[in-house]
């Protein structure tokens, strides 16, 4: 398993948690998903032979959120 740790905008409570958690648990090869509102940070465990990072950034923006570049 490969691990990423992104740095989202919009995070503002446990509800955006749980939107941005739902929309990348959906996607095939996630495995965990912490998202934290305090850091703005979202920490992605997941099969990088399954899904590539584009592909979580673009289910998160799906969720209304912003992926920042670093």
């Amino acid at each position: 398993m490969a691990s990423i740790n992104l740095k989202v905008e919009g995070i503002t409570c446990g509800g955006c948690e749980n939107s941005i958690q739902n929309a990348l648990l959906a996607q095939a090869g996630v495995g965990t998903v912490k998202a934290s509102h305090e850091s703005g940070t979202v920490q992605i465990q997941f099969d990088a032979d399954v899904i590539r990072q584009d592909a979580l950034e673009q289910a998160i923006a799906a969720a209304g959120f912003d992926v920042v570049m670093s």
